[in-house]
């Protein structure tokens, strides 16, 4: 089947344009006689076409969260309206400005069109659709509340994409600083140190410990440079190859739950993600088995992942999903209790939901609390560290004044 777009004139002699499908222009040129219309223009519309036609268009890449919103609200609301899907799609991928994003949907467009479902279109595009996403399109199909479930996923994009950037946010502001503190401490100590020791040395004055001995690390980071940076690059390269191993990964996420300062964070980050991701899933009417693989799929930590996995199996036998998530004692107790009542009351996806905007609330509120404290936390540790190394090379300035007093 192919699309025509026509502008016909009516009996009244008013112009007319819309689309039509049909087997060839032959076909669609007699539906549009046998409705007596003036046929003025018959064109056959290839919307593969657009993908290398369109002005505008930004180049293709990787896909962003928001445009994966835009993307499932845009396309619930046509379907709302009654709009076919494979007219749907085909008027999105007009609309897309990644080029990489219109092509994915033009190939969903056309698995569509060959009598395909939309989740068996969107899983041949993994890294794109996640498994959430298309297990959820699948339950809206069955349940024939696709456009209420797309319109879902678009909201649980949002807040969790909201929740990612606030993360980001937080520590962007400490790792540039640690890096400027690194790169300026680094560079007094091969540059500027070396000044001050060929100024001393000329002196023939006895040094203070604190400065030799700063002039003794100085010299040895000039002369062991390379050492340096190897045994940095070394330890950086054999931990990615640790945390890239099963038990590495699952001793990383377990640490990162465990740090301090940083720690609470991530374990309420974890906890707003597992209960949104899950409360999303069974309203939509995912059966909750398959909904607690995807949620530990999509969970971004070993340790979270295994907890679930166990839930999965104790599920299996018959138990609940708050026991074994008590046993752990990785979820805080307030959330076990809830979850038990969620599923007592058989509201479990209205109580994983209140879990999750509580959770999102304690994350806004870390966050803001955390980057109130790394400041002063930043300035001590640079005084110290900076102000240290001052001292230090000031030190047989003061001395040389008195001997000479």
């Amino acid at each position: 089947m192919s699309e025509f777009e026509y502008v016909v004139k009516d009996k009244e002699g008013k112009n007319l344009q819309g689309r039509k499908e049909a087997a060839n222009v032959n076909d669609i040129v007699a539906a549009l006689r046998q409705q007596e219309y003036l046929i003025i223009r018959v064109t056959e519309v290839k919307p593969k076409l657009a993908l290398f036609s369109r002005k505008g268009t930004r180049p293709g890449g990787r896909i962003k969260a928001d445009e994966l919103v835009v993307f499932s609200r845009q396309l619930a609301t046509m379907v709302e309206a009654g709009v076919p899907l494979v007219q749907s799609l085909n008027i999105l991928s007009d609309q897309v400005e990644n080029a990489n994003l219109q092509r994915i949907i033009l190939a969903i467009h056309d698995e569509v069109e060959s009598g395909k479902n939309l989740s068996e279109a969107l899983q041949k595009h993994k890294k794109v659709f996640s498994p959430l996403f298309v297990s959820m399109v699948k339950a809206g199909e069955s349940s024939g509340s696709l456009e209420e479930i797309l319109d879902r996923l678009a909201s649980y994009i949002e807040k969790t994409s909201a929740l990612q950037k606030k993360i980001r946010s937080a520590l962007v502001y400490p790792t540039v600083v640690a890096i400027m503190a690194f790169i300026i401490t680094f560079g007094m100590m091969t540059w500027v140190i070396p000044q001050f020791a060929n100024i001393f040395a000329s002196l023939n004055a006895p040094l203070p410990t604190p400065t030799r001995m700063l002039i003794a690390f100085s010299n040895f980071l000039r002369t062991n440079i390379l050492l340096f940076f190897g045994t940095v690059g070394g330890g950086i390269f054999l931990l990615n190859r640790f945390v890239s191993t099963k038990a590495g990964r699952l001793w990383f996420d377990s640490l990162k739950l465990r740090m301090p300062i940083f720690g609470p964070l991530f374990l309420k980050v974890a906890v707003s993600k597992f209960s949104r991701t899950l409360s999303t899933l069974v309203k939509s009417g995912v059966p909750i088995l398959s909904a607690l693989e995807i949620v530990g799929k999509t969970s971004g930590n070993r340790l979270i992942e295994q907890v679930i996995g166990e839930v999965h199996n104790s599920i299996k036998e018959g138990e609940s999903i708050s026991a074994p998530l008590g046993k752990k004692k990785i979820f805080p107790p307030m959330v076990v209790r809830m979850i038990a009542v969620g599923e007592e009351t058989g509201e479990l996806d209205k109580m994983l939901s209140k879990i999750a905007d509580f959770y999102d609330i304690q994350v806004d509120t870390a966050v803001d609390g955390l980057t109130s404290m790394i400041e002063p936390l930043v300035i001590a540790f640079l005084g110290i560290v900076i102000g240290g190394i001052v001292i230090a090379m000031f030190l047989p300035i003061l001395t040389l004044t008195q001997a000479l007093k």
